[in-house]
């Protein structure tokens, strides 16, 4: 049974999302706000956090950035703020998905199941997004059934690509996930190794979306 860590200020709220969660049969647990969350975080694992974003003593943001630093758990954001520049900030922080206030928790229960299935595919031996296919214990990857040859780096460019499946995601982001750095040119390092990534992938290439002004995203279904 998957275990979903409810986070709002707003008793209703949590009290909502926790009625609709249960009758999809997850189990549930609650904080009230940012820094009771990341203390319920380090003591248990959790399959998905719903978090909202504005919250007295530590902001949702905030306290996303902490957790994703010590524990893999996906993170759905919630926020009565719906602008873009709001929306790729929750993503920077980490955040997994982003729903906009009011929502309706039929709707949120539907990306649970989605961010929980993503996230558990991605911990699979194997793991397919359109035509590509890679084997993770073998490090190897299969365009369209063949095997191609890619860089250590490419490699781990294109993992990194598909476990953020329809998130967009800023040059500096994946610099620092990738390299495990930040870099004085990441925008050209990042474009550069996008570009060679993409020569290798073929009929797949178009997988990597270009996003003007912020970075990528891979979208394996357009």
């Amino acid at each position: 049974m998957a275990r979903i860590l409810i986070v709002d200020d707003e008793p209703d709220i949590r009290a909502l999302v926790r009625r609709y969660a249960e009758r999809e049969g997850y189990e549930t647990a609650e904080a009230g706000n940012g820094i009771e969350a990341v203390s319920m975080c380090r003591e248990a694992d959790f399959d998905v956090i719903i978090m909202d974003a504005m919250m007295p003593e530590l902001d949702g943001f905030s306290a996303c950035k902490e957790i994703r630093a010590m524990k893999d758990i996906p993170v759905i954001m919630l926020s009565a703020r719906g602008e873009e520049y709001d929306k790729l900030f929750g993503f920077e922080t980490g955040a997994d998905d982003y729903v906009v206030k009011p929502f309706s928790p039929r709707e949120l229960m539907a990306r649970v199941k989605v961010v929980i299935g993503r996230h558990g595919g991605i911990s699979s031996d194997k793991i397919k997004a359109g035509n590509i296919e890679i084997d993770t214990l073998g490090r190897i990857v299969y365009i369209s059934g063949t095997k191609t040859e890619l860089t250590a780096k490419e490699y781990d460019l294109l993992l990194y690509l598909i476990k953020n499946d329809g998130i967009v995601l800023t040059r500096e982001r994946i610099m620092d996930a990738v390299w495990g750095c930040e870099y004085y040119s990441a925008d050209r390092a990042v474009d550069w190794q996008i570009k060679q990534l993409r020569a290798h992938l073929g009929g797949c290439r178009d997988y990597i979306v270009t996003v003007r002004g912020v970075g990528y995203k891979f979208e394996a279904q357009h």
